[in-house]
């Protein structure tokens, strides 16, 4: 073991993550010895963490560590990935544990993806119409605030409402727009940082239309080709769950790989642990659960998981396209209603001003 102290390294992203377990595993293959392959990924890596981390690594595999060993004392690697090589080194089977590996890093990326495209594009457009909403309200609105006041033209409700917060804007806009953008930032950093806050978020996310359906599927997606493939690699189910539950951000789920993982130990089958859960059938369909209970009973459980996994991957793709059809006509809508109450807003004085001027 070596004796100097190990700092802690900076966290690695996912795509790095992706990189090491792939190029690792191809200079392996290629009988590289380990210390030798490390040291080559830190010569050829762009990355300054990446390369600090993988020459501390190399270092440590010098003095005489394991790659799992050396890898503990990193964050090049999550848990997973670490069982991964640990069993790998143990079975001789490490370049094959390392590519799977690698396709659980490309797959959790690709999940996390989908669910940010998804939500991108209507985040873009709504931010704008605000921009630009408040760009009129700031600039536009007080000015005709001024020419309605030396008119003595009545005004609409709806007129007065946005003229009187045009010149809100116009008189305070310099601190209370950033004061609430820092709002609004502040709101999303407890939301996604402080585990009640971020667990509350996560689940309401789970009941979003739309929205709610594609991380429901993700999910199950991830379930059934994570758990597969760790079965395949010969890790126990119940570590292969608990591994899971450290896989996922959603309370809901964590909740039940972890009574998963403890009905399959106390000796319960897929079938009656599935059962005992309460909100079984809004997280995992009941024709999903079919396929896997029959897995079980014929003894192919890892290539029935996969199957489900591959399913449900492929629904991943159908609802993002259809969410992002369906999303375009509802943001016309909004765009639409916000822009017709400006119009009518100003369009209204005006034909009463025209209306007194022809009297």
């Amino acid at each position: 073991m070596s004796s100097r102290p190990q700092p802690a390294e900076a966290a690695m992203n996912a795509r790095e993550r992706e990189y090491f377990s792939t190029n690792l595993a191809m200079l392996l293959k290629a009988a590289v010895p380990v210390g030798e392959a490390v040291e080559s990924l830190a010569e050829t890596t762009k990355s300054r963490p990446m390369k600090h981390t993988l020459a501390r690594i190399s270092e440590d595999i010098d003095q005489g560590l394991s790659l799992s060993e050396a890898l503990k004392h990193s964050k090049l690697v999550g848990r997973q990935t670490l069982t991964l090589i640990e069993i790998g080194e143990q079975s001789g089977n490490l370049v094959e544990n390392l590519k799977l590996a690698a396709e659980q890093e490309q797959k959790q990326r690709l999940f996390r993806s989908k669910l940010r495209s998804a939500m991108m594009y209507p985040a873009f457009v709504l931010s704008l119409t605000l921009i630009v909403g408040l760009g009129i309200a700031w600039f536009l609105l007080p000015k005709l605030s001024d020419t309605f006041s030396q008119l003595n033209v009545t005004l609409p409700p709806i007129s007065q409402a946005m003229i009187n917060f045009g010149i809100f804007l116009r008189d305070n806009g310099l601190w209370a727009v950033p004061l609430i953008l820092g709002s609004f930032i502040a709101l999303v950093f407890i939301f996604t940082t402080i585990p009640f806050t971020r667990n509350l978020a996560l689940r309401l996310v789970l009941h979003l239309p739309g929205i709610g359906k594609l991380a429901h599927e993700l999910e199950i997606a991830r379930f059934g080709y994570m758990l597969g493939t760790l079965l395949d690699a010969g890790l126990p189910v119940t570590h292969a769950l608990e591994l899971l539950e450290k896989a996922t951000s959603s309370p809901p789920y964590q909740a039940l790989y972890r009574h998963l993982g403890k009905s399959l130990q106390d000796g319960y089958s897929f079938k009656q642990s599935f059962k005992e859960f309460k909100k079984i059938d809004s997280l995992i369909p009941a024709n999903a659960r079919q396929v896997i209970v029959a897995g079980e009973r014929s003894g192919s459980l890892t290539q029935t998981l996969k199957i489900v996994g591959s399913t449900y991957d492929d629904k991943v793709e159908i609802t993002t396209k259809n969410f992002e059809v369906i999303i375009e006509p509802i943001l016309l809508v909004i765009v639409w209603v916000g822009v017709m109450a400006v119009a009518v807003a100003v369009i209204m004085p005006i034909y009463t001003l025209i209306g007194g001027l022809g009297g």
